[in-house]
């Protein structure tokens, strides 16, 4: 098929070899294009019939490399004239060399296309590394690995093999609410109920969290939407109040946390609710024994004797 072409190169005046090198340039450039064109042509459809982006991005990418495949293919075939016997056999070799060091990347494979099966995070799913506590958003997912976008602006690539043995948290895999707790403290002279509800009022002030609604449900249990304060336990010198609040978004919990400190600061402020902090009370009583002093004059530096010079130690 390609002789002709190879023809039309001669009678320009170009050698065989010459020839050849053109010929690949203008197949590689055309599959370039075609490729170009088949992902356009085909992606709104895949994406419709997958509804998940990082399957459909798969999809696109294995169709796009199928394109190279074929022109890369017709190069040998067509253009070099290497039989199919004589690729199968050179393939089968070159594994059989390379095999120890594609074995790493073969695993890395086999655990994207885990990965994608399972469906434990999606491109745009807020996640959390549990060993190390990286936290970010999921940009993209390839059969070899995650490519994660982190809060503090930088892209982290983990391969799908070592994402599949990690403890990943996902904050936003079906419903991005998500509940936080604070824990704070007042002292036991504290009016602990007239506490308790101005910090869950504290609390519903600020945007973001859910003021009150329908009980949220997790699996068979259902919690409070609105804000709650409970009695966590007694301390050794304040009583421990824990709130529970709910958040519509997961994507700022230590600025969330932060305004709501900020509010029951100042409801706290101005009412008979004391923040409780470690301190320590010394009592002196009849009980506490006594101990006896004897006062003595210090002797000035002019009415104390000379003090003799120490005499030299003898060498041993």
């Amino acid at each position: 098929m390609a002789h002709w072409w190879l023809e039309w190169f001669k009678d320009w005046g170009f050698p065989q070899d010459v020839a050849k090198l053109l010929l690949t340039i203008l197949v590689l450039i055309v599959t370039w294009y075609a490729s170009k064109y088949v992902t356009q042509m085909l992606g709104r459809r895949v994406a419709r019939r997958f509804r998940r982006p990082s399957v459909s991005r798969t999809v696109l990418r294995i169709i796009r490399m199928s394109v190279y495949g074929v022109g890369i293919l017709f190069i040998i075939v067509y253009i070099y004239g290497i039989n199919g016997t004589n690729i199968v056999l050179s393939v089968t070799v070159f594994s059989a060399m390379v095999g120890v060091v594609l074995a790493p990347i073969v695993g890395s494979v086999i655990s994207g296309l885990f990965v994608l099966a399972d469906q434990p995070y999606e491109v745009g799913d807020m996640i959390e590394l549990a060993e190390t506590g990286q936290r970010g958003f999921v940009e993209d997912i390839t059969i070899r690995y995650t490519k994660i976008f982190t809060l503090e602006n930088t892209f982290l690539v983990v391969p799908n093999g070592s994402m599949r043995e990690r403890d990943v948290i996902n904050h936003s895999a079906e419903d991005t609410r998500t509940r936080y707790t604070l824990d704070i403290g007042v002292t036991y002279e504290s009016d602990i109920e007239k506490a308790r509800t101005l910090i869950e009022n504290a609390a519903r002030e600020i945007d973001g969290v859910i003021q009150g609604g329908p009980d949220i449900r997790i699996g068979s249990s259902r919690y409070p939407a609105a804000p709650t304060c409970f009695i966590d336990q007694f301390a050794n010198s304040s009583v421990k109040l824990r709130l529970r609040y709910w958040t519509r978004d997961p994507y700022k919990p230590l600025t969330m946390r932060s305004r709501i400190q900020e509010a029951i600061w100042k409801r706290l402020e101005d009412v008979d609710v004391e923040l409780a902090y470690p301190h320590s009370h010394v009592v002196f009583d009849e009980t506490s024994g006594e101990l006896n002093v004897n006062m003595t004059q210090e002797s000035t530096v002019e009415d104390r004797p000379p003090r003799a010079p120490a005499e030299p130690e003898a060498d041993d």
